[in-house]
């Protein structure tokens, strides 16, 4: 049906979505598409990944000689920037005796937590366009195994030394970018348009849900085993899982072995007007990339985004322990209540994404709404905060919604490439996935010194930085962004790089 369409009409559906839906064959009903079975395992994939990233900032507070560098933020702030935990209640005294405890400064601590940001930012970009050149299963499982054998190593090289430590940190951290922006290939070949959203907010909701267990856990392991532990089983459930992948995941429908007949057919056919021509043949038009102001945006928004989301994960638990002051495992279960609403709100958010493209609404409209909702209301409830008088009910409500909405933005910028440059969207996901990245790197340090010069006021400085990086960003990508494939992403003979 695809080859019969004319230009005009394959044209009109790279840009509508929802008009593809009538062009291809409808798929029978199946009670687990094979497409939603990747979906699943990327999301179990990226909850491994992100509790392995998250991890670091738990175990720290066991760690380090607390009593040495006790957290008091109406006092002396020095402790901010390295505690990312907060809760410091517990002595090492409490922990397992056969656990190491290092004589770290808070200054070294930071040192430690951004080494596995620069790595990062680095490697997302080429992840992307390696895994568009020989598939994400060799991209992903290759780089979710190093991860993991580093992880169970960190213990060993803590006691090498600091600088054994860091150095492991930032391979590892290599490692895990390419285990982020690898996985962005894989709906080239696996999501129908009109599914997109809901297939990559299941998978990115498991970094989440990733976040919520190792926060939830990491305090109980800590305590009861011991930190060196909480290294060890992430480790290893990393490397069995990595067996299950690349026995279960496919690089496209067509080389899968079980997928249904019927299934396949329809994926290729929703595909057949982007998929004229090979990745693997396609160059890269960088020229046309960097002068393209729909990328741009991407980039811009994805930073206020990434803003947002790095001072929740790493400020979360400390705002709580400062507010508050409650000891580590109430910390824990506090702290991790907000991304597990999250987790649900980025997977309902894929879901009302496609639901409004069935009801005819336009594709950028739906990806700036979405993109909205992810942005300006979690930015302006934590600028609410350090207004309102401190109490459980109200603090927790104002921080569970701001980080549940957030997640909703899955199904807006960060998935946008797909819309604009099918072909190209691989690389272009992890390359603004990479620029919104130095936003962690830049986000705890700008935090910690807020926070030190001004332990009274801290809090507000840090949470209207927070709102004016995020709403400029977003007002920027209101204005730029597009959901139509471009002109340097359609035709081959363009000039290109």
């Amino acid at each position: 049906m695809a080859e019969s369409s004319t230009t005009a009409g394959k044209r009109k559906c790279s840009q509508d979505p929802q008009v593809d839906e009538k062009l291809v064959p409808k798929q029978g009903p199946s009670f687990c598409p094979t497409r939603y079975g990747i979906a699943f395992i990327i999301h179990i994939c990226n909850l491994i990944a992100m509790a392995q990233c998250v991890v670091m900032n738990i175990t720290m507070v066991a760690m380090v000689n607390s009593t040495d560098h006790q957290l008091q933020f109406n006092g002396s702030a020095e402790g901010l920037p390295g505690d990312s935990l907060g809760g410091l209640n517990n002595a090492p005294d409490s922990l397992p005796a056969g656990a190491p405890v290092y004589d770290w400064s808070p200054q070294i601590q930071g040192i430690i937590f951004s080494s596995a940001n620069y790595g990062m930012m680095l490697t997302l970009a080429l992840s992307g366009y390696l895994a568009g050149r020989v598939g994400t299963k060799r991209v992903v499982g290759v780089s979710l195994f190093a991860s993991s054998l580093l992880s169970i190593l960190t213990p060993l090289a803590a006691e090498l030394g600091l600088v054994c430590l860091i150095a492991t940190r930032i391979v590892q951290s290599l490692i895990q970018g390419s285990t982020f922006g690898g996985q962005y290939a894989l709906w080239e070949r696996w999501g129908p348009p009109h599914e997109r959203s809901r297939l990559c907010s299941i998978g990115l909701s498991g970094m989440m849900l990733g976040t919520f267990f190792i926060i939830l856990l990491g305090g109980i392991i800590c305590q009861t085993l011991g930190w060196p532990f909480a290294f060890y089983i992430l480790g290893g459930i990393g490397c069995v899982y990595c067996l299950l992948w690349f026995v279960l995941v496919y690089d496209d429908p067509v080389s899968h072995p079980w997928i249904n007949v019927t299934e396949k057919d329809y994926i290729i056919s929703s595909l057949a007007h982007q998929i004229q021509v090979s990745p693997c043949k396609q160059p890269l038009p960088i020229t046309a990339m960097l002068r393209s102001l729909p990328i741009w945006s991407m980039c811009v928004c994805g930073f206020g985004h990434q803003w947002l989301t790095v001072t929740q994960i790493v400020y979360t638990p400390t705002y709580i322990s400062s507010v508050f002051n409650v000891n580590m495992r109430d910390n824990g279960f506090l702290s991790a209540l907000p991304f597990i609403i999250a987790w649900v709100f980025g997977i309902l958010g894929g879901q009302m994404a496609d639901f409004l493209l069935t009801k005819n609404f336009r594709l950028i409209t739906v990806r700036k709404t979405a993109t909205f909702l992810g942005n300006f209301p979690s930015s302006a409830l934590l600028v609410v905060l350090p207004y309102l008088t401190p109490s459980y009910v109200t603090t927790m409500t104002l921080l569970t919604l701001s980080c549940g909405l957030c997640a909703i933005c899955q199904s807006g910028i960060y998935i946008n490439a797909l819309d604009i440059a099918p072909r190209h969207s691989s690389f272009l996901m992890g390359a603004t996935r990479g620029f919104a990245y130095i936003a962690a790197i830049l986000a705890p340090t700008v935090n910690g010194f807020l926070l030190n010069q001004d332990p009274e006021f801290g809090w507000r400085n840090v949470f209207l930085l927070l709102f004016a990086i995020n709403l400029l960003g977003l007002i920027f990508y209101l204005i730029f962004g597009e959901a139509v494939v471009q002109d340097w992403a359609k035709e081959r003979k363009l000039t290109h790089l």
